[in-house]
């Protein structure tokens, strides 16, 4: 199968937060934004391997900044690695300065993995990755550590097995 490039994954979503994405403090529903990333995720999954995907996990989720209402929101996803029949996808949320200069800020982020199937939901393959910038290079790198603790968390995989984390925490084992 042949590789491709993560840019070809890269999906961009905006929304405007109303009020009835909003909590009591008038700031965004984290689920609210859980959903808009999975939505996100979920396209650049399937530009990928243009299958039908669907969400494994949610590996990581950062709410590192409050979104209050009438924010215009930006997400930015792409897959970041691409494994037999999963990937992992890397979503970059941003809000933008609308009274001045317009500047983005990242105020959260997350990781989804994502499997794509076929008519019956069975697993099937995706084609490798190709990563290009930097970024990309350094979160592929990473997905590899990341997966192996998410499959030593659910027992899939014992951590003897983990060569990565092994790799990255014991050097002298190796």
């Amino acid at each position: 199968m042949k590789e491709k490039r993560a840019i070809e994954s890269l999906t961009v979503m905006t929304e405007i937060v109303l009020p009835n994405d909003t909590n009591n403090l008038n700031n965004l529903f984290g689920g609210q934004l859980l959903s808009w990333m999975d939505r996100c995720a979920a396209i650049a999954a399937h530009r990928h391997c243009r299958r039908t995907v669907v969400t494994a996990t949610v590996n990581h989720v950062s709410f590192k900044q409050a979104i209050p209402q009438a924010s215009i929101v930006t997400m930015e996803a792409k897959v970041s690695r691409a494994f037999t029949s999963s990937m992992e996808v890397f979503i970059d949320v941003f809000t933008e300065d609308q009274r001045g200069s317009g500047e983005r800020t990242k105020c959260n982020e997350a990781i989804y993995t994502f499997v794509a199937v076929d008519q019956i939901g069975n697993p099937i393959e995706v084609p490798p990755l190709l990563p290009e910038s930097a970024e990309e290079k350094q979160r592929f790198d990473g997905a590899l550590r990341r997966r192996q603790l998410a499959l030593i968390l659910s027992g899939k995989m014992k951590p003897e097995d983990a060569t990565e984390l092994k790799a990255l925490f014991a050097p002298d084992s190796l």
